[in-house]
């Protein structure tokens, strides 16, 4: 399933060529679409193409209520 707000589309390779997006990815810890993904990014850069990208998503799991509570009384400088 695609993510909201991504195009999805059919592409083919050889097979050749996936191999060695697969094997980069791999290396690199990114998945063979992420991969794909960035490889376009970083092609288009090199041709003097910016993408007008909105603010990066929050990655990670958001805190457990007590830990957000107490990083809110942190920032405040109150004690618990």
């Amino acid at each position: 399933m695609a993510s909201p707000g991504k195009k999805s589309f059919l592409l083919r390779l050889p097979p050749e060529l996936w191999d060695e997006i697969e094997r980069l990815a791999a290396r690199e810890l990114r998945s063979s679409n992420a991969q794909i993904e960035y490889l376009l990014r970083e092609s288009l850069q090199r041709r003097g193409i910016r993408l007008d990208t909105g603010p990066a998503a929050k990655r990670g799991r958001p805190p457990k209520e007590s830990e957000a509570d107490e990083t809110a009384a942190n920032e405040k400088g109150e004690d618990r």
